[in-house]
C-alpha cells in the first residue's frame, strides 16, 4: 500500500532545486537605514524553490540591512529542504527543531521563505490558491497603516494619519519616537486631528520601561487606542505580565518569539499578553503562522498579522488572513510606495479592504526584470 498520491509519483515532488537570491534595490547607508524613517526601499531575498517536474514556488525573504549575510544563512536551510518531497511540509518543521538545534542556530527570519515556497508549489500542483487550502473564510481583510519613526515628530504624525484616513484605511498605527513626553504629544495631537471613531493602535517597540508602559498605558486608554504593541521588550515577559494586569488596553506581543507556536504558548499561558503577533517572515511561514493563530484561538484570543515590511509578503500574509477569522486587519507600512516594489501586480486594495487573490498557489505576480536587476548575487 502507498501513501503517495495515486495520479502522481513521488519523484515528480522531490525538490531539485533552491535558488537564493540576495538583492538591493536601495543603495543608503546602515546606520541611516537603522533609523527606519521611511523613504527608503529595503534589501531582500527571493527563495525559489524547484521540484522535480519543473513546478516552482517563490518567496521573499527578509534581509536584514546586510543582505549578504541574510542570504548565507539561509545556505543551510537550503541544503536541508533540498531533496525532501514539497508535500511534507509537518516532516520538514518537526526534523528541523533538531537539525537547527544541532550548531546551525538560525535566525529566526531563515525558515520562513523555504515554507512560504513550498505552499506556493503545494497550491500550484493542486491547481488552488493557497488561501483554499488554508480553508479560506473570506475574501477581504480591513487594512490598516503604519508609521515609520517620522523624523518630523508631531505634525508629521498628524498630517500622514489623516492622509490615511482620507485614503479610507481602516486604521494608523503609530510608531513613535520613544520618548515619552514628545509621544504623549503625539499620540494626543493625532487623536484630536483623526476624531474618536477612527482606528488607532501604538508601537513602540520595546522603548519604554515598566513605569513609562504604565504612563502611557493609561493616556492610550483615555484616547481609546486599539492596543498596546510591545511596550517593552518583547521577552520582558515579567513586565508585560505586569501591564497585562495594570492596564485595561489590550497588551499585544511575541512578534518576535522564536519557533511560532512553541515561543508564544508561555507569553499565553503566563498571561503576559492579551493578543499575539506573527507574520509568514518571522515566525516560520504559513504552517508557522496557522499555527499561532490556532493557538490564540484556543484561548479566545487575536492573532494579529504582523507586517512582513514587503508587499510580496505581506501578500502572502493575506493568504493567511482569509482563513484566520482571529484577525482583524492585514497591516502595511506607509508609506506604501517604499515596499511595494518587485510585484507586476499590486495588492488589490478598495475602500479600505485587501482583497485575496485566488490563482493557483500564492497568486504573486512578481516583477522579474525588478528582482533580476536587483540581484547582487545567487547562493
Amino acid at each position: 500500500m502507498t501513501s503517495e498520491h495515486p495520479a502522481r509519483s513521488a519523484g515528480a515532488d522531490t525538490i531539485t532545486g533552491i535558488d537564493i537570491r540576495v538583492c538591493r534595490s536601495d543603495e543608503s547607508d546602515v546606520r541611516e537605514a537603522a533609523a527606519l524613517a521611511g523613504g527608503t526601499r529595503p534589501p531582500f531575498i527571493v527563495v525559489t524553490m524547484t521540484t522535480a517536474d519543473g513546478t516552482t514556488g517563490t518567496s521573499f525573504g527578509f534581509a536584514t540591512l546586510n543582505p549578504r549575510a541574510a542570504g548565507e544563512s539561509m545556505v543551510a536551510l537550503k541544503q536541508f529542504f533540498l531533496g525532501r518531497n514539497v508535500f511534507d511540509r509537518e516532516r520538514a518543521a518537526y526534523e528541523f527543531r533538531r537539525f537547527d538545534r544541532s550548531w546551525t542556530l538560525s535566525p529566526l527570519y531563515a525558515y520562513g521563505p523555504f515554507d512560504n515556497a513550498s505552499w506556493d508549489v503545494i497550491g500550484k500542483k493542486a491547481g488552488v490558491s493557497v488561501s483554499r487550502l488554508l480553508g479560506r473564510a473570506r475574501d477581504e481583510v480591513p487594512v490598516y497603516v503604519s508609521s515609520m519613526f517620522l523624523p518630523g515628530g508631531r505634525d508629521a504624525y498628524v498630517e500622514q494619519a489623516l492622509d490615511a484616513q482620507a485614503t479610507g484605511f481602516r486604521g494608523y498605527k503609530i510608531h513613535p519616537a520613544g520618548r515619552v513626553a514628545e509621544d504623549l504629544e503625539v499620540y494626543e495631537a493625532v487623536r484630536e486631528a483623526v476624531g474618536p471613531e477612527f482606528t488607532l493602535m501604538c508601537d513602540p517597540v520595546g522603548a519604554y520601561s515598566y513605569s513609562e508602559a504604565v504612563t502611557v498605558g493609561r493616556t492610550l486608554e483615555r484616547l481609546g487606542f486599539r492596543w498596546f504593541e510591545e511596550p517593552v521588550h518583547d521577552i520582558d515577559w515579567h513586565s508585560q505580565q505586569s501591564l497585562a494586569r495594570s492596564l485595561d488596553i489590550p497588551i499585544l506581543g511575541t512578534e518576535t518569539s522564536p519557533e511560532a507556536h512553541r515561543g508564544t504558548s508561555q507569553a499565553i499561558a503566563s498571561g503576559a499578553v492579551d493578543m499575539v503577533r506573527a507574520d509568514v517572515s518571522w515566525r516560520g511561514g504559513i504552517s508557522g503562522v496557522m499555527k499561532v493563530g490556532a493557538l490564540a484561538d484556543s484561548f479566545g484570543m487575536n492573532c494579529e498579522l504582523h507586517t512582513c515590511v514587503y508587499h510580496a509578503l505581506d501578500l502572502i500574509n493575506l493568504q493567511c488572513a482569509s482563513a484566520m477569522m482571529n484577525c482583524s486587519y492585514l497591516e502595511l507600512l506607509y508609506p506604501l510606495a517604499d515596499n511595494d516594489f518587485g510585484l507586476t501586480t499590486p495588492i488589490d486594495i478598495v475602500d479600505g479592504m485587501a482583497r485575496v487573490p485566488d490563482r493557483p498557489g500564492l497568486g504573486v505576480d512578481y516583477d522579474w526584470d525588478f528582482i533580476d536587476n536587483s540581484t547582487l548575487t545567487i547562493l
